[in-house]
């Protein structure tokens, strides 16, 4: 038998017996009764099976009786929760809200529409909410002494939305243009450097400016809205990491808060370049703080070049070292191994020196005065001391820093520097037998003005291929040097 088939509840009547439903086409099913709307005040009932049966009008229930009149307990009233209305099954309270019309009062009732609060019961207990299960208090979370408390998240800097004006302070002066912008902005990268300098978006007093060019103090520098990379998290270093830093820390031969000199080997690049995967401004990654700021490069040497390295550790002391070389206040000295003897002994080197490039290299040649790209250099030597006319000692001190100055200048005046691969061409020189065919030139020392006072003297060793080639040569490398006396211009 389908469920459309079943016979309908019998009606109760007035006292509260069942009367026989009609058989047959004229009794409607049990599905339209549970969907029929009430209509002229009548409420509908729920049977045992939570079923609604519209065909029951409000005046066939009987009558409620009054205080202190109540009359004994009924079918009905025995069981309660079922003619409670928030007993009514969750299926049956669906089909009245949503399929029935708001019901009024009902009629003999005196009670208002608000006397009663939603969910209460007569006793003044709460009507359970689903069935039997009675309301729970929320539970009040629970702290683990095992739990840390949650750390508040720092929020990133904001970034610049529109046009700044920054006025260059006395410690930014002379620091170039990319460098005043790095050291405002630490997540700032090359790329949209350049490309806001190209585009013009960059402007000095109102002018267009260079990346290279020199702020002075007091200068406006008018910075366009800038899109910053995320800065990086400075966590625990790498195996690879921690052996870049143990590196740095055996090169270094001074440091203190503002600066450090490395002894650079030999082989081991400055700056990165074509084909170059590992140089010394890559290894300063390693010394990165918290605000994005790592070490900073003072001044350069070439990859074959051995000796000190002026470092800056603080944007502060980059600003006052960089005005100290260009100041030539800063006094540098050089050790080279030449081929023959210099005469005299001691002088002064003073030529034009401009860049050559070709398919296979890039070379220094000596220019004359107004070439394009020709730039002054100026070298004082010594011959420390000599090896059977065919070597000699010699200690260097160049007054301008151009690109190979030494290297170049030795080459011009016919004594070039053992072991060069770019300026030693002298026809039928055959190197004695033990001395290693590597660039003989080191950077002895280097005397410079201290950022917040005082004098930074550091002197850096022979390397292992030099000191070889004296000892084979039986040069003393605790001699005095006569460049010492040299005029600083």
């Amino acid at each position: 038998m389908s469920r459309r088939d079943k016979k309908p509840l019998a009606k109760r009547g007035p006292g509260g017996e069942r009367s026989k439903a009609p058989r047959g086409k004229g009794a409607a099913p049990k599905r339209a009764a549970s969907k029929a709307a009430p209509s002229n005040g009548e409420r509908p009932s729920f049977g045992k099976a939570g079923r609604v049966s519209s065909d029951r009008p409000m005046s066939a229930r009987p009558p409620r009786a009054r205080a202190g009149e109540r009359p004994e307990r009924s079918e009905w009233a025995e069981r309660p929760e079922r003619a409670e209305r928030s007993e009514r099954p969750q299926r049956a309270e669906r089909a009245e809200r949503f399929d029935a019309p708001q019901r009024s009062e009902r009629p003999g009732s005196k009670r208002p529409p608000s006397a009663r609060p939603s969910g209460s019961r007569p006793g003044g207990k709460s009507a359970p909410r689903y069935g039997n299960a009675p309301l729970r208090e929320p539970r009040p979370p629970v702290a683990y002494l095992d739990e840390e408390p949650a750390k508040p998240e720092v929020a990133p800097a904001p970034l610049p939305t529109a046009v700044q004006n920054v006025i260059v302070t006395p410690d930014e002066n002379g620091m170039r243009v990319d460098r005043f912008l790095e050291a405002h902005f630490p997540g700032l990268s090359f790329s949209h450097i350049q490309r806001i300098v190209r585009k013009g978006e960059l402007r000095v007093n109102g002018k267009r400016a260079d990346s290279k060019d020199r702020l002075e103090e007091g200068q406006t520098v008018r910075i366009p809205p800038l899109k910053l990379d995320a800065p990086k998290v400075v966590g625990e270093l790498s195996e690879a990491a921690n052996k870049t830093l143990q590196a740095l820390k055996e090169m270094t031969i001074y440091e203190d808060a503002d600066v450090m000199v490395l002894n650079k080997p030999a082989g081991l690049a400055v700056q990165g370049g074509s084909g170059m995967t590992r140089h010394v401004d890559m290894m300063l990654e390693v010394m990165r703080d918290a605000k994005g700021q790592k070490p900073r490069l003072v001044h350069r040497l070439d990859r074959e070049t051995s000796g000190c390295l002026l470092i800056a550790k603080t944007r502060f002391a980059a600003t006052k070292l960089t005005g100290a070389f260009r100041e030539r206040s800063a006094r540098k000295i050089y050790w080279a191994l030449v081929a023959g003897v210099p005469k005299p002994k001691q002088g002064r080197i003073s030529t034009y020196l401009a860049k050559e490039e070709n398919e296979e290299d890039t070379i220094m040649r000596v220019a004359k005065h107004g070439d394009e790209g020709a730039s002054h250099a100026v070298t004082y030597y010594a011959v420390v001391e000599t090896s059977a006319q065919k070597l000699a000692w010699v200690s260097l001190k160049p007054v301008t820093g151009r690109t190979h100055q030494l290297r170049a200048h030795m080459a011009h005046i016919g004594h070039a520097i053992v072991g060069d691969p770019k300026y030693f061409n002298i026809e039928n020189w055959q190197l004695p037998g033990g001395i290693q065919k590597r660039l003989h030139l080191l950077a002895r020392r280097i005397v410079i003005p201290h950022p917040r006072g005082g004098v930074i003297d550091a002197t850096a060793p022979l390397p292992p291929h030099m000191l070889q080639s004296w000892n084979l040569l039986g040069l003393e490398h605790d001699r005095f040097d006569p460049i010492e006396n040299a005029p600083e211009e």
